[in-house]
C-alpha cells in the first residue's frame, strides 16, 4: 500500500471510532440519505426558486447544472476508470451504518461531488446563498466517511471533481455580475414616501408575471400603498394608458412608474423621456433584460430607490427613416436577420443547459433555413446572417450577450456575422459550438455613435426590446445620451431581507382584512 493509501485508511479509522454528540443516529446519517440521488440539492434549489428573487432562482440554476455535470463525470468515468474498493465498516457502530451499502467504485465520492458542485455553482451567482449552503454540503461530504462508505481521500477529489464541473459552467453560461453600482451615473430623482406622487401602469399581461404568490398590482400596494396603480385590463390600449399616465404624473411629482416586460418599459420609457419625467420600473416580464441591468432585480429594489429618491442616467439608442422622422427607440437592442428567432430558442434553453451551449444549439437550428440578409452598412453593401446593436455595451462578446456593466456609454454596440467568406456558415457554427466566435473572421463587433442601413426593402421584420416591427427601406440608429432618468438603489440591497420583509408586511395585511372581515 502506497504511503498516501496508508494515510487515507488512518484517517478513515479516525473518523469510523469518533462519537460526535447529536450526530451519532439522526443527523449526519439522515444528512447521507437525503443526499441520496440529488434529492436533497433539488430541493434546495426547489426552495430557493420558490422563496428568492432573481438571484436566488439564478443560482438555483447554476447549482443544478453543475451538480449534473459533477455527477454524469464522477458516476460514468471517473467510478469506471478507479475501480477502488469500499472501506471495511467493522469499525464504524452498527447504528450510523447505511441500511444499503453502495457497491460502486469507492473512488471519488459522487455525493461529494454533487455537494461541492451544488454549493459551489450557487455561491458563483451568490456569495450569501452559496455561505448558507456551504455547511450542509460539507456535512453532507463528511457524512459519507462517517457512515463508512468512503475514504477520506474519496471525498476531497469528489469535493475538487464538482467544484471543478461548477467552474467550467461559466465558460459556456458566465454568471451574472452584480449590478456595479459605482458606475452608474447617479442622477437626481425625487423622493417619493409610500409611492406618494407615483403613477404607475400595470401590464400583468406581459411575460411571466411576478414571481410568488401576489400579483403584481397587490404586491406594488404593498410595498407603496400611496402610489396610484393603473392595472391594463382586457381590451385596453396600452399606448394610450401611458399617455393618460404620462399626463397623471406630470401634474403630481413627475414620476411614471411602469410594470411589465421590456417591450412594455420600452414604450414607458420613451414617453418619460419625451415629458421630463423620471421612471421608475418594476420587473414583471419574462427576462426584464433592463431591469437587471439598471439594478432593479425586484420591486423591493425599486421601492426603496422611489422612497429614497435614488435613480441614475440611462441613454436611449433612437431609430430615424431616411427622411429623418423618428421611429422608434430601444432601451436594450436592434436586430436583423435571424437574431430575432436565435435569440427566442436560446431563451427557451438556457435555464436548462446554460447560455452558450443554447445559444450554439438555437444557431445550428436556424442556420438550416435561414436566407443571409442583403443590406448597406454605412454606405457599403453586405450579406449578412444577423446584425445585432445593443444600447451600450454588452458583456460577454459573441451571440449571447447577457448583461451591461454601464447605461450611459455614449455608443452602440454592433455585431454583425458575415454571410459572404468562403464557409461562412460552417466556419460560424464550429465557432459557436467551440466557444470561440469572438476569434471567428466571421463575426465582427465594434462600438459606434451612429449607424446607417439601406437597402432594408428584402428585410421583413426587425425586432427591438422584445418587439417586432416592419422594416422601412432606411434606417438610422444613433444615440440619446443619458436621455432618461431611472429609480435605481444607490448600493445593492439585502435580497433575503427584503422577501422577509414584504412576506411579513403581507401577512400582517392579511391578517388585519381578516380581523376587519370578522368584525363585519
Amino acid at each position: 500500500m502506497s504511503r498516501m493509501g496508508r494515510i487515507d485508511h488512518r484517517w478513515f479509522e479516525r473518523v469510523a471510532t469518533a462519537r460526535l454528540a447529536g450526530a451519532e443516529k439522526l443527523l449526519l446519517p439522515g444528512l447521507s440519505r437525503a443526499a441520496n440521488h440529488g434529492r436533497l440539492w433539488f430541493a434546495t434549489a426547489s426552495a430557493l426558486a420558490v422563496a428568492g428573487g432573481p438571484t436566488a432562482r439564478r443560482a438555483a440554476r447554476r447549482g443544478v447544472g453543475a451538480l449534473a455535470l459533477a455527477s454524469l463525470t464522477a458516476n460514468t468515468v471517473a467510478k469506471y476508470a478507479t475501480r477502488r474498493r469500499r472501506p471495511v465498516v467493522d469499525a464504524v457502530p452498527l447504528v450510523r451504518r447505511l441500511a444499503k451499502a453502495p457497491r460502486s467504485s469507492s473512488f471519488p465520492s459522487g455525493h461529494s461531488a454533487s455537494a461541492a458542485a451544488f454549493a459551489t455553482g450557487v455561491a458563483l451567482e451568490s456569495s450569501r446563498y452559496g455561505a448558507l449552503i456551504a455547511p450542509v454540503a460539507a456535512a453532507v461530504a463528511f457524512s459519507r466517511v462517517y457512515v463508512g462508505v468512503h475514504y477520506p481521500g474519496d471525498v476531497l477529489a469528489g469535493c475538487a471533481l464538482g467544484a471543478a464541473a461548477a467552474a467550467v459552467t461559466c465558460y459556456w453560461w458566465p454568471p451574472r455580475p452584480r449590478p456595479v453600482h459605482p458606475l452608474h451615473t447617479r442622477a437626481g430623482a425625487p423622493p417619493l414616501p409610500r409611492g406618494r406622487g407615483l403613477v404607475v401602469v400595470v401590464n400583468s399581461r406581459a411575460g411571466k408575471g411576478v414571481p410568488g404568490r401576489l400579483p403584481a398590482a397587490e404586491h406594488l400596494r404593498l410595498l407603496l400603498p400611496e402610489a396610484e396603480i393603473v392595472e391594463l385590463r382586457a381590451g385596453d390600449d396600452l399606448a394610450e394608458l401611458l399617455d393618460e399616465a404620462v399626463s397623471r404624473a406630470g401634474q403630481l411629482a413627475g414620476v411614471l412608474g411602469v410594470c411589465g416586460g421590456d417591450g412594455t418599459v420600452n414604450a414607458a420609457s420613451e414617453r418619460a423621456a419625451r415629458a421630463g419625467l423620471a421612471l421608475a420600473v418594476f420587473p414583471g416580464g419574462t427576462f426584464n433584460h433592463f431591469a437587471l441591468d439598471a439594478g432593479v432585480a425586484a420591486f423591493e429594489d425599486t421601492a426603496y430607490a422611489v422612497e429614497h429618491g435614488e435613480a441614475i442616467r440611462v441613454d436611449l439608442a433612437r431609430v430615424r427613416d431616411g427622411a429623418g422622422n423618428d421611429v422608434f427607440a430601444f432601451l436594450n437592442t436592434f436586430s436583423i436577420g435571424l437574431y430575432p428567432d436565435l435569440v427566442r430558442m436560446r431563451e427557451e434553453m438556457e435555464g436548462r443547459i446554460g447560455k452558450w451551449p443554447a445559444a450554439a444549439l438555437a444557431l445550428l437550428h436556424v442556420l438550416r433555413t435561414a436566407e443571409p440578409v442583403q443590406l448597406w452598412i454605412d454606405g457599403r453593401p453586405r450579406a449578412l446572417w444577423l446584425l445585432f446593436a445593443g444600447n451600450g455595451h454588452y458583456q460577454p462578446d459573441g451571440l449571447a450577450p447577457s448583461h451591461r456593466p454601464r447605461l450611459d456609454e455614449g455608443l452602440l454596440d454592433v455585431r454583425t456575422v458575415d454571410a459572404e467568406a468562403r464557409l461562412a456558415r460552417a466556419r460560424l457554427t464550429v465557432s459557436a459550438l467551440a466557444g470561440a466566435l469572438r476569434r471567428s473572421h466571421v463575426y465582427q463587433a465594434e462600438r459606434v455613435r451612429e449607424i446607417r442601413l439601406a437597402g432594408l426593402d428584402g428585410v421583413r421584420t426587425l425586432a427591438y426590446d422584445g418587439e417586432v416591427a416592419a422594416a422601412p427601406d432606411t434606417l438610422v440608429i444613433h444615440k440619446a445620451d443619458r436621455a432618461l432618468v431611472v429609480y435605481s438603489p444607490a448600493e445593492p440591497q439585502d435580497e433575503l431581507a427584503q422577501r422577509a420583509r414584504t412576506a411579513t408586511a403581507a401577512f400582517a395585511a392579511g391578517a388585519t382584512a381578516t380581523r376587519a372581515g370578522q368584525a363585519r
